[in-house]
């Protein structure tokens, strides 16, 4: 308030010392206004006084210019910045709004696990940590004694049962000659002995009907006894023959003694082949081409049937991508997908989307969530999608199992 009351004082015009003057006698006598009339028409009249106003120093008003323009520019900038932000984000969404991508994704292949089939003392160590070997080649060698004497052993029992087996065809040749043979004698002792036994009761009935007198007692003992003996010799031709009527029975036993011998020809020869794939085993080979991992065998251990001794990844390697349920609404196979290495900034991938796995990941855990009792929070799932690489690999450049990779998935 005082420094406009100052402005203001410096606005008015001055008084004179002679106006002062006249103004201290104004209430004096009638003469007196008199006087003062005279004298003001005697004195010349001075020219009204013009406002006077303070000019401010060159350098504030420099400033409080530079000020606003400052202010100005300010105000620019700050709109340029907001219509710029809007700009880029309006782009960047038009860029990707077909566009998928998580940094919830892995590098993913085949691990092949090796582990011998037979047990033993390892004799030789034929690869190093991450050696890259082809399929075939040697591995581990387990010492091979013990398999080569078990394989040695098995030959001599497929020799023996095959030795047998001759001998059982051997007899059952001579059974199918030998018991019809023995079937025919007995059937032709069988004629001689009846023959003999007709003579002998003709030689009986004879002496019965012809006079006493005409024959003699001894002669009537001995046809008696013919007859007998005849007859004894027709049981006796009879139990024979019935012996040899078993040919069909004689024959399927010499059969079955032939089937008995090649099963044991076919398990001998069963024994013969496990002792050389035992012995076979002992050469522990990669069954596939890949790079030797998780190595935990060395030359001199003793390792047993089935015990995991290294790791075999194999040359192939895809991308598994957990992405939200959300994210799959547009998402197809064959899909091309961007992949981006964090291990490798600088290698650019491309591939596509080869399949969704029908169902999230937490549903083929080991205790899958069970939602139908107690409370309920719902969580965003996961769902595992298989990419497959189809260019921009280095082969210089190993892409372990399990690294962390960024997809892109194109929609369109």
């Amino acid at each position: 308030m005082a420094g406009y009351d100052e402005d203001l004082s410096e606005t008015l015009p001055k008084e004179t010392p002679r106006e002062r003057a006249d103004a201290a006698t104004a209430g004096s006598a009638g003469g007196a206004g008199a006087a003062k009339v005279k004298l003001e028409a005697e004195t010349p009249v001075e020219a009204p006084a013009q406002p006077v106003t303070r000019e401010r120093p060159a350098e504030q008003t420099e400033a409080d210019r530079s000020k606003r323009r400052r202010s100005v520019l300010g105000r620019m900038v700050l709109l340029l910045a907001i219509l710029g932000l809007i700009g880029g984000g309006t782009y960047y969404w038009y860029l990707t709004k077909d566009e998928e991508t998580t940094d919830d994704a892995y590098t993913d292949g085949r691990a092949v696990m090796i582990a011998p089939q037979v047990s033993g003392y390892v004799v030789n160590l034929a690869v190093n940590d991450n050696q890259f070997v082809h399929r075939g080649q040697l591995l581990v060698k387990i010492d091979p004694r013990l398999y080569s004497a078990a394989k040695a052993q098995a030959e001599a029992q497929l020799a023996l049962a095959e030795a047998q087996l001759r001998a059982a065809r051997a007899n059952l040749d001579l059974a199918r000659v030998t018991y019809p043979a023995r079937l025919a004698g007995a059937d032709a002792a069988l004629e001689v002995a009846k023959a003999q036994q007709w003579k002998a009761n003709a030689d009986y009935q004879r002496q019965q009907r012809i006079n006493r007198a005409a024959t003699t007692q001894e002669v009537i003992d001995a046809v008696t006894a013919a007859l007998r003996q005849a007859s004894a010799q027709v049981q006796q031709a009879e139990a024979q023959r019935q012996e040899a009527a078993t040919v069909p029975q004689q024959i399927a036993v010499a059969e079955a003694q032939v089937h008995q011998a090649e099963a044991q020809v076919v398990a001998a020869r069963a024994q013969l082949d496990q002792a050389i794939l035992n012995l076979g085993y002992t050469n522990v080979v990669a069954p596939q081409d890949g790079w030797v991992t998780k190595r935990n065998v060395e030359q001199g251990n003793f390792v047993a049937a089935g015990t995991q001794i290294m790791a075999l990844v194999t040359p192939e390697v895809w991308i598994t991508a957990n992405f939200k349920e959300s994210q799959l609404a547009r998402m197809r196979p064959g899909q091309k997908v961007a992949i981006h290495v964090d291990a490798y900034p600088f290698l650019d991938l491309l591939g596509h989307v080869d399949s969704i796995q029908l169902g999230s990941g937490s549903k083929f855990t080991a205790f899958p969530p069970e939602n139908a009792t107690g409370n309920f929070v719902k969580i965003v799932q996961r769902v595992p999608v298989k990419i497959v690489i189809d260019k921009g690999l280095d082969p210089k450049l190993p892409l372990p199992l399990g690294i962390s990779v960024e997809p892109t998935v194109r929609l369109k």
